[in-house]
């Protein structure tokens, strides 16, 4: 090790004793619920350098996403100084993942949306058949307020529908 074990300034004076991590056994930190020291667990002594990426990329895989990216690239780069970077690599190629495109910042919020009006648009279908089916064509001051309603608003009417001698009594 390269790094000083003492400090000087002009009143004061500081010494500490350097410990080379490489001496720290790896395996302890492996075993903690904790990613962050099982990312730093790779500078550590460890039994097998492989397996020990890959319970760790493991273990990154089951973060959430922004969690995961964060997590994975400290494990890269620290990885590099013990020259595994192509083992976390190659591991990370092999993660266990299911991305769920909601979670996406970006996206997200637009597929979800996209997926509530669908559901909507669904539930109004239906809705629309079962009161057809029961009363006849739909009037369309009845379609129009339908049309209004949101999808919790939507299923209770689908319950009522079975219940209601009217499209008026329905909707009112």
């Amino acid at each position: 090790m390269r790094m000083e074990s003492r400090l000087n300034g002009p009143d004061w004076f500081f010494e500490y004793r350097l410990i080379d991590i490489r001496s720290l056994d790896g395996e302890r930190l492996l075993e903690s619920g904790d990613v962050g020291d099982n990312v730093i667990a790779i500078l550590a002594r460890l039994r097998d350098d492989k397996e020990a990426v890959h319970k760790i990329v493991e273990r990154i895989a089951g973060l959430a996403p922004a969690e995961r990216e964060t997590a994975l690239t400290q494990l890269t780069i620290l990885a590099g100084l013990r020259h595994l970077a192509r083992t976390v690599e190659q591991e990370a190629r092999n993660m266990p993942i299911d991305l769920d495109i909601r979670d996406h910042e970006t996206l997200g919020p637009i597929i979800i949306e996209a997926e509530r009006k669908a559901r909507q648009e669904g539930d109004l279908t239906i809705l629309r058949r079962l009161i057809e089916k029961r009363f006849g064509a739909l009037p369309r001051w009845a379609a129009e307020k339908l049309a209004g309603l949101s999808t919790t608003e939507l299923e209770e009417l689908s319950v009522r529908v079975l219940d209601t001698g009217s499209v008026e009594e329905l909707l009112r």
